[in-house]
């Protein structure tokens, strides 16, 4: 028997009893749906995740004040971070390349008669270099407009929107910052979530100086964000930092840091740790319904298998062998199985554009993810199918014959 006639008796047997063939793929179809939809969440989770990482910088770590200890006791004062703090940085630690301090305070801002409350950072002209912005019009800020602590401003991508302009009409025109006029030089591209409640596109940046002698009046630092020689390992990064910070507050060898360090990129790690967790489980709940779908493929393929039992005994009278009666059931599975796994495919990419555009979620359907749900199709039918063509090749043909 050739592979085109057992193709064909297959399909023909299928579409003999449609009802209890659409019954019986169904499992076959939610499982798959539920497998390609899980790698899409996974893999668009995991496209996300990189995205953050390559939009926060894989290679930065930011310093926040921390607790002052006495003989190992926390002594209830917060240590602060100073200007001094990142200069000493930027002169003495060997293995950064940039070095960010940053003062910052949620402030009214208002341009024309709308007005908002927003962060304000005062901050080093190498801000959009180590935070890895790009300019969507104008220009930073120089180290000597920051000197002359000239009132320039450079506003985030969302910052027009929210005052109610365009950000080509705002730009060259003023702002006011806690009632200060300041002239806006420049609006910052989109940057999009940081993966925290704050909205890196919601913010105003001015030269540090300006901030510490116009603005603010203080040198108190809410942080100092570094960035790690490319090729240096950031825990090697992170020696280096407390080296110089260590000497500069006269902390004692065994004393515990009066700061904190703290590694982005591991909060992201923990991230997608957290999300390979939901896709295991999700996966698993998908193999479930592979699995139950598979035994109802067996357990139809065996009631076939009893239903033509006369059938196969005439097949084998006329001179079909045990491997051309094994093919036709075991294709017969494989059939149901994959066409099961092409509705599943086109269900689960639904299902995944739909949690894209309806719920947000990142979803990205991957051509590795539809081979995949193919070969699951494909093996369910083979490992589910074997039993009952195996017992229908075994059967003898005179008892086949004599069955009613």
């Amino acid at each position: 028997m050739q592979i085109g006639e057992i193709l064909a008796v297959a399909f023909q047997s299928i579409l003999a009893n449609k009802l209890r063939a659409a019954l019986t793929m169904l499992g076959i179809i939610i499982g798959i749906a539920a497998v390609v939809t899980v790698v899409a969440l996974g893999t668009g989770a995991q496209r996300a995740i990189d995205a953050r990482i390559s939009a926060l910088g894989a290679r930065l770590l930011s310093i926040y004040p921390g607790q002052s200890y006495q003989h190992g006791i926390a002594s209830g004062e917060r240590v602060t971070l100073r200007t001094l703090d990142a200069e000493a940085l930027t002169r003495d630690a060997r293995l950064l390349d940039g070095v960010l301090p940053e003062i910052v305070r949620s402030v009214q801002v208002k341009y024309g008669n709308q007005n908002i409350n927003t962060r304000v950072i005062g901050t080093t002209p190498n801000y959009d270099d180590v935070r890895n912005y790009t300019l969507r019009a104008g220009r930073m800020f120089t180290a000597g407009d920051g000197e002359a602590r000239r009132r320039y401003a450079v506003l985030g991508h969302a910052v027009p929107g929210m005052l109610e302009a365009s950000a080509t009409e705002m730009l060259g025109q003023r702002v006011f910052v806690r009632g200060i006029p300041f002239e806006i030089i420049g609006i910052f591209a989109e940057k999009g979530s940081e993966g925290s409640w704050r909205n890196p596109d919601e913010q105003v940046v001015i030269p540090l100086q300006t901030a510490q002698f116009r603005v603010f009046g203080t040198d108190r630092l809410r942080s100092i964000t570094v960035r790690v020689v490319e090729g240096v390992p950031l825990e090697q990064g992170m020696v280096d930092v407390e080296r110089v910070l260590r000497r500069e507050h006269g902390i004692r060898p065994g004393e515990d840091n009066d700061f904190r360090l703290r590694n982005r990129q591991e909060l992201l790690n923990t991230q997608q740790a957290t999300a390979q967790v939901f896709s295991y489980l999700l996966a698993s709940i998908a193999g479930v319904s592979l699995l139950v779908g598979g035994i109802g493929i067996m357990n139809i393929m065996l009631v076939s298998v009893t239903e033509r039992t006369r059938e196969i005994g005439i097949r084998k009278a006329l001179g079909a062998t045990r491997t051309n009666i094994l093919m036709q059931f075991l294709v017969e599975a494989i059939v149901l199985c994959l066409v099961g796994g092409v509705l599943g495919i086109a269900l689960g990419s639904s299902g995944a554009v739909a949690l894209s555009r309806i719920a947000g979620w990142n979803t990205f359907i991957s051509f590795g993810a539809i081979v995949l749900a193919v070969a699951f199709s494909a093996g369910v039918g083979i490992f589910f199918g074997l039993w009952p063509a195996w017992r229908a090749a075994s059967l003898n043909p005179i008892d086949a014959l004599r069955y009613e």
